[in-house]
């Protein structure tokens, strides 16, 4: 039996016939891959690295047709706020240290190399708790042309703990109980990803 390839040759032989590889990305997936390409190119960024005591530190690495890469440094407990990236989706990778993301009433911790990709709506605040500077990449796309901040909707709310008396009544007694959830239909649910996207 005759393969594919005897049949019809070697499609990578006639290169007029490929379609053109992108000049730039254009899919999550090839966002998320540039994200990953300059965190490995540390000497690309490394050098660039300061760190402002008052504020986040932040640096624009890059730009594209229809994209922005930032840097940014964090010392310890320095914050994001909680915050929108209008219509940008964006990746966020970890470069070193520690950082914790809190969206979708969940603190996540991010190592260097994790990731989150998110889409226009997604709402978080990135946080350093930890007690050493972390630096982290940014890419947006399309560029990001505001942030709003959400400080009346923080993305993490910890429940306020019931008086001793209504922790012994079930909840359906008690409806008032429930008042301090936050509206969860802001965020994805836990543990799914942006939309187009297969980040977790």
């Amino acid at each position: 039996m005759l393969s594919d390839i005897q049949i019809g040759g070697d499609p990578l032989a006639f290169p007029h016939l490929l379609p053109p590889a992108p000049a730039h990305p254009v899919t999550v997936a090839d966002f998320a891959g540039l994200a990953r390409a300059l965190a490995a190119d540390r000497d690309a960024w490394a050098l660039l690295v300061d760190y402002d005591p008052v504020t986040r530190w932040y640096h624009r690495l890059r730009t594209g047709p229809g994209y922005e890469v930032w840097l940014l440094s964090w010392l310890p407990g320095q914050r994001s706020g909680a915050h929108g990236h209008g219509p940008s989706s964006g990746v966020l990778t970890v470069l070193e240290g520690e950082l914790t993301e809190r969206a979708n009433h969940t603190p996540r911790t991010l190592t260097p190399g994790a990731q989150r990709v998110f889409a226009p709506g997604y709402v978080h605040e990135v946080v350093n708790d930890a007690l050493t500077p972390a630096v982290s990449l940014h890419v947006y796309f399309p560029a990001l042309t505001e942030m709003p901040m959400h400080e009346d909707r923080p993305p993490t709310e910890q429940p306020r703990a019931a008086p001793p008396a209504a922790r012994t009544r079930p909840p359906t007694a008690e409806p008032g109980l429930q008042d301090w959830a936050p509206c969860a239909s802001l965020y994805w649910p836990a543990g799914s990803a942006a939309p187009g996207s297969s980040a977790a």
